[in-house]
């Protein structure tokens, strides 16, 4: 028998049999959409976070006060150290030639108000530089003053939501505002943004760091952001940033720095490790259908022995009753593979269009992967039963 032959009498066996075709159709199905499906998790997860990276800007870098000790694990996100960065420290790092902004940061929350209106928000000391870095954008008014690193001006940049809550329809340009114990005349408007890994940047308000200063009673920072001119520049900009904060710091080492892109990638390697975990755990699913096909596959072998019996009597080799059996159970599997990715990604497509917010897409390999390993699950578990079929003696099969 040619392969074509093998295809046109296996369809035909496939469809004199609907109900166990189905059933075996549905079994593979389920199995590759469940892999398919939860591996869309993973990898919007993994989108997710490049996005939330993305907007932080391109080419940045973070230093933070406080050294970590131990070697790997996370970086401190408040730390500890026995000299603080101050505004000094920032101005220096301006020396270093790969670095073409830097924009410190004093942060903390405090009560903004207007009139009778008040909201207690997050309050960000910064400079103009703080926009390049973070690729922020005013909706109306103007940035921050060149001088408010060094001067204490008492303006302040309003978030789209705070200052809605605050002056309702009214344009709060040019209007005051209250902040702690202090007046700040609005010179600006937040673009609409959003959340940026947790904070809302459109609740929120942003005044000059000297202002920060007086208005906090303290000189320390958060933390300082760098722009780099270019990327690849990172180890060296990492080892001038921390020989210059030695200097200034007695030769304490007491800094952590950490690049935009180690962070990225520590995050792929985790989200992928997890996206591979669940897809593992996923293709269970493919070895219980694998089982299935396995055990339909011996209760056909017993209902088609006088079948089996007559295409043996008419010439067919044991080795063709075994290609037959093979290809019946590899045709299902294709089948049902191929039902499984377009269910799979018409769900993905629909869940996309629907909440637009939501990153989730089924990453190539994975539909590899589940589709070979449906394949080698059916060829594996239909062997036996199909060396069974070639082993019928067809005399015996046709006196049954």
């Amino acid at each position: 028998m040619t392969l074509r032959d093998l295809w046109r009498f296996s369809w035909h066996a496939l469809i004199r049999h609907r109900l166990r075709s189905f059933m075996l159709l549905l079994a593979v199905t389920i199995g590759v959409s469940s892999v398919l499906l939860l591996t869309s998790i993973g990898e919007g997860a993994r989108r997710f976070i490049h996005q939330e990276f993305a907007s932080l800007g391109s080419r940045m870098m973070i230093v933070l006060p406080g050294r970590k000790e131990t070697t790997g694990g996370s970086p401190p996100i408040y730390g500890t150290s026995p000299r603080d960065l101050t505004l000094e420290d920032a101005q220096a790092l301006r020396t270093i030639p790969t670095i073409t902004a830097v924009a410190p940061i004093i942060a903390g929350t405090a009560t903004v108000s207007n009139q009778s209106l008040s909201r207690e928000v997050i309050i960000l000391g910064t400079n103009a530089d703080m926009f390049k870095v973070r690729d922020m954008h005013l909706e109306k008014g103007k940035m921050l003053p060149q001088n408010s690193q060094d001067k204490a001006t008492p303006v302040c940049i309003l978030g789209a939501k705070l200052a809605a809550e605050l002056f309702s329809k009214n344009n709060p340009i040019g209007q005051r505002v209250r902040i702690g114990e202090y007046r700040y005349r609005v010179i600006g408007l937040l673009q609409q943004r959003g959340e940026s890994l947790g904070i809302d940047l459109r609740d929120m308000a942003i005044i000059p760091v000297r202002s920060a200063e007086m208005l906090f009673n303290s000189p320390a920072l958060f933390r300082i952001l760098l722009q780099l001119k270019q990327i690849g520049s990172e180890a060296y900009t990492t080892r001038r940033i921390l020989q210059i904060i030695a200097q200034r710091h007695e030769g304490e080492d007491d800094i952590t720095v950490i690049s935009q892109d180690s962070v990225l990638g520590a995050f792929n390697k985790i989200l992928l490790a997890v996206t591979a975990s669940i897809g593992g755990i996923a293709a269970i699913s493919l070895f219980v259908a694998g089982i299935l096909i396995m055990n339909v596959s011996y209760i056909s072998v017993s209902q088609r022995r006088q079948e089996i019996g007559l295409l043996k009597s008419l010439g067919a080799s044991a080795r063709e009753i075994h290609k037959i059996f093979l290809v019946e159970s590899l045709l299902l599997v294709t089948l049902g593979s191929m039902l499984g990715i377009i269910f799979s990604y018409a769900l993905v497509a629909i869940v996309r269009y629907s909440l637009t917010s939501v990153p989730i897409a089924i990453p190539w390999w994975s539909t590899l992967s589940a589709t070979l390993t449906a394949l080698i699950v059916g060829l594996v578990f239909s062997w036996l039963p199909s060396a069974k079929a070639a082993a019928v003696d067809p005399i015996l099969a046709l006196k049954e």
